[in-house]
């Protein structure tokens, strides 16, 4: 018996605009277009794929809206490269919480599951030069609290490289996605509070991060992630108080 014939009007065939922003993100993704590299001429382009100009600043639409690209117009315009970066993902997926409904206690709960195996990482690596960039972080934060003003993007800086020199490049996008979102929660729970509490939890936070690095020296993996665990429950238990039930929606983000 025959097979039934499938229903032809179902199958996707990409425009030509799609299969040119495809080309051109692949080269984006794949390093061989960098970061401010200008696209060659819309003419050449259009040769180079055979197609009008119509279907090319289509495809440009598509990798701007990604933005992979940014389209300058006019005469001396053109479009140059912007690689695929963290901030991006971050307000994406921002949208999608606010959307779903979502609170500061998820995304707290999220960031107290996903570093501390980054610390455990860290630590049993224990790499010299590792030490040397998260020492280096720490102190220029310390040297800055003698300026009074809001530190939350120095102490965020010590998480995120934190999780990036563990070498999961996973592990550490997450965590620069969750920080996008709970640095504003932070910046909301901060903006009433007086000076000397903003610069008590400042200075705790500094000694956390440096009794960290202790464990990390000594290649101390369980120690470094349990203690990263209790200073993250911790650093929620203050944002949780305040701002717990809050959903992102309402942070004005």
């Amino acid at each position: 018996m025959a097979a039934p014939a499938l229903p032809l009007d179902r199958v996707h065939v990409p425009k030509a605009a799609e299969l040119v922003a495809a080309s051109l993100r692949r080269q984006i993704v794949r390093g061989q277009l960098k970061e401010g590299d200008a696209l060659p001429h819309e003419s050449v382009l259009m040769e180079t794929f055979a197609v009008s100009r119509p279907t090319l600043r289509e495809a440009f639409r598509v990798l701007e809206s990604e933005q992979l690209i940014r389209v300058r117009r006019g005469a001396h315009g053109g479009a140059r490269v912007h690689v695929p970066d963290s901030d991006v993902a971050a307000r994406f997926t921002g949208l999608v919480l606010q959307h779903r409904g979502a609170t500061v206690a998820d995304v707290l709960e999220a960031r107290a599951l996903i570093e501390p195996p980054a610390a455990a990482i860290l630590a049993r690596r224990g790499d010299p030069k590792d030490i040397a960039a998260l020492t280096a972080t720490l102190e220029q934060t310390a040297e800055s609290l003698r300026v009074p003003g809001d530190h939350v993007d120095e102490h965020t800086d010590f998480h995120e490289l934190m999780a990036e020199l563990a070498g999961n490049h996973t592990l550490a996008m997450l965590t620069r996605m969750l920080h996008h979102l709970i640095n504003t929660a932070w910046q909301e729970h901060r903006v009433g509070l007086p000076g000397e509490q903003r610069l008590a939890e400042d200075e705790s936070t500094v000694r956390a991060h440096r009794k960290f690095l202790n464990y990390v020296a000594a290649r101390d993996a369980d120690r470094a992630e349990a203690f990263w665990r209790k200073h993250i429950r911790d650093s929620n238990a203050v944002l949780l108080d305040d701002l717990g039930p809050t959903k992102l929606l309402d942070l004005g983000m």
